[in-house]
């Protein structure tokens, strides 16, 4: 069996750097499931498509290819490199609401798990319902978390903004937990990490320290 470390957590707690940093480490594969989503939002906004009956032929047509290599991760729809496409604002805004459908997160959960199934050594797989849906028998589960503000601020920096980012977060946030099909929540076996306080260096290492546990 794949081995599979599972990093959960809200928007701006740093799964991303942390997941890729622990992947190169390990010399395993790494899986951007947000990414997943965020491309099928960007096919959707494309295509000016809102039903998810329409987006599933679109994605059949276009399918979706994510290059699980942590040094250079890489999605493409269809033929086209949509890896910085996918991080615009117009993508960021509307990803909630397709991430929702439950007919694309069950097609997307799909992909995700073949993608898992062809790692060879391991895998370090980032995103909201890993631990809980996607992978519930990981060998380790992470839910990494940070304060609202520190969050903001992180990703401010990330998109090198003047502007407050807490509330659009927050929104984020209320979107992702409530939703009907596998909202963000911690599973009940997985590690809490709180990086508020933390640099990349410091998660990476508590994290993998677990890790070699």
């Amino acid at each position: 069996m794949t081995a599979i470390l599972a990093m959960d957590g809200p928007s701006g707690a740093g799964k991303s750097s942390t997941s890729k940093a622990i992947a190169v480490r390990a010399g395993w594969n790494y899986l951007d499931t947000g990414a997943l989503y965020r491309g099928a939002t960007w096919l959707a906004l494309n295509k000016k498509i809102q039903s998810a009956e329409e987006l599933l032929v679109a994605l059949s047509q276009s399918p979706l290819k994510f290059n699980p290599n942590p040094k250079s991760p890489m999605l493409k729809c269809g033929e086209i490199d949509i890896s910085d496409a996918i991080r615009s604002e117009e993508v960021t805004s509307q990803v909630s609401k397709f991430a929702a459908m439950p007919e694309i997160r069950s097609v997307l959960v799909a992909l995700q798990r073949e993608i898992i199934s062809n790692a060879e050594k391991g895998i370090v797989v980032e995103g909201r319902d890993i631990g809980t849906v996607v992978a519930p028998n990981a060998h380790l589960k992470i839910y990494l978390t940070a304060d609202l503000t520190a969050r903001a601020k992180r990703r401010e920096a990330e998109l090198n903004t003047n502007e407050d980012l807490s509330q659009s977060l927050a929104t984020r946030d209320e979107m992702d937990s409530t939703r009907q099909t596998s909202p963000l929540e911690q599973a009940i076996d997985a590690v809490l990490v709180d990086s508020t306080d933390l640099d990349l260096n410091e998660t990476t290492e508590l994290i993998w320290e677990l890790l070699k546990e």
